[in-house]
């Protein structure tokens, strides 16, 4: 009896994680067993999380002997979960859980394994379906247990725990049983011992049929994103999501630019927000829930779009301006540098603004890089002299996007909207002795 076929792992290192129950031990064994044929270097790991006192040292102990007397090599992650649940809050099973992805993502960065391969098996994915079904989800999370961006094998997600128990049985496989997987207490022991069971009794095959509709889910759901991030307009540090693209879209569409971001701790009441928002007029901002930064970052509504971008502070005080080469950080990077005349006179502007060519010779003493003041007047690139609100809007600049751009001035006199435009008094010349590029 082969539990599963082990051809996709050939020629890769292997960690299994290992808790000495039954089913990290069916896995272990079965990849023991086409290790050799297949040319898998094959190696375990033991999160021993300081929770259940001597019976979690035992488990400890017996999966030291387990893979000694198997020849494989183990490595014991020791961690006190209590003291960090204490420290830094949440569930118990939830700060193990963290600490078992941490151990496990540290063998792959470590270049210990290529893979780390967990023993979720059929019955998992079902209770999770069963779990989320019932707090109440979408079809993403219909996805259940996955792997996980595909350095985490899960090798038995079709198998069930009774095939598991049939395989340990047949090959006198030795495991042990963690005693809090009886408390019926816990959410999912219950849904282990007695919904899953009741859904059996009902229809035979229940199980089975619940990892068949997380495999469809998964489907559905991943292309339904993919459809959702096609819409999203990027721009630089931007992303702009259509406000008219479809409800199961939209939704998706705001979540795949959040996450860009890094924000993974959204809730309802985000979506709640940005829906409600799309239905609003120009101009109208939410604050998204971004940590541990300096800056803001908000969802916009500009025309037809939802805007996802940074807003930074306006208050940011002026620094001398040197036309020398140089780079300059803030309000936004740009970068000052003296070019040949693979830049032609006639270039003034490239590349939609982001390269500005310039004499800079012909920038007046004591300029300053700020960002823009009332008042403010250019002279653009061969055109009339203009107040910089009248410019900028002329040029379909939204406010919010203005107020953050760099100018490069003399007084209220702007020489240069990083980014966008120069003014006449900086071009170059035919006269010109040098020539540089503000980009």
């Amino acid at each position: 009896m082969k539990l599963f076929d082990a051809s996709p792992y050939a020629g890769k290192r292997v960690c299994v994680a290992l808790s000495g129950g039954i089913d990290s031990v069916c896995l272990l064994h079965a990849f023991h067993a086409q290790a050799s044929d297949m040319g898998i270097t094959l190696s375990a790991i033991h999160v021993e999380h300081g929770i259940r006192g001597a019976e979690s040292l035992g488990d400890m102990e017996f999966c030291k002997k387990l893979c000694c007397d198997w020849g494989i090599p183990l490595k014991i992650v020791r961690e006190d979960v209590p003291a960090l649940q204490r420290e830094g809050g949440g569930s118990l099973e939830e700060v193990a859980r963290a600490v078992r992805y941490s151990a496990f993502f540290g063998v792959i960065d470590g270049g210990e394994a290529d893979f780390v391969a967990t023993a979720h098996h059929a019955d998992d994915v079902a209770e999770t379906i069963l779990f989320r079904l019932a707090r109440g989800t979408g079809i993403a999370g219909m996805k259940a247990v996955t792997e996980r961006g595909g350095l985490l094998k899960r090798p038995l997600l079709t198998v069930t725990r009774a095939e598991l128990e049939a395989y340990a049985d047949a090959n006198g496989l030795p495991h042990v049983e963690d005693s809090t997987n009886e408390n019926q207490d816990l959410t999912r022991n219950y849904i282990r011992h007695t919904a899953l069971p009741a859904f059996e009794k009902i229809h035979e095959g229940a199980k089975k049929h619940l990892v068949e509709f997380a495999s469809l889910a998964a489907e559905e759901d991943d292309f339904l994103q993919a459809l959702a991030e096609e819409k999203i307009v990027r721009v630089l540090d931007e992303e702009w999501v259509p406000v008219d693209l479809p409800d199961v879209l939209f939704a998706r569409a705001c979540l795949a630019c959040m996450r860009q971001t890094g924000i993974y701790d959204y809730t309802r009441a985000n979506l709640d927000e940005l829906s409600r928002l799309r239905r609003a007029q120009s101009g109208k901002k939410v604050i998204l829930p971004v940590k541990d930064v300096p800056w803001r970052r908000i969802a916009i509504r500009e025309g037809g779009y939802l805007v996802f971008c940074w807003e930074f502070e306006e208050n940011f005080e002026e620094t001398p301006f040197s036309p020398e080469e140089g780079l300059y950080l803030r309000p936004a990077a740009f970068s000052v540098r003296e070019v040949g005349e693979e830049f032609p006179i006639d270039m003034a502007v490239n590349e939609r603004g982001r390269k500005l060519l310039v004499d800079p010779d012909a920038f007046p003493a004591g300029c300053v890089v700020r960002m823009r003041r009332e008042g403010d007047v250019i002279t653009p690139y061969h055109a009339k002299r203009q107040t910089l609100k009248k410019f900028l809007s002329g040029r379909k600049i939204p406010a919010r996007l203005g107020r953050k751009l760099p100018v490069i001035a003399k007084g209220s006199e702007v020489l240069v909207v990083v980014g966008v435009e120069i003014s006449d008094s900086v071009k170059v010349t035919a006269s010109a002795k040098r020539r540089a590029v503000i980009e």
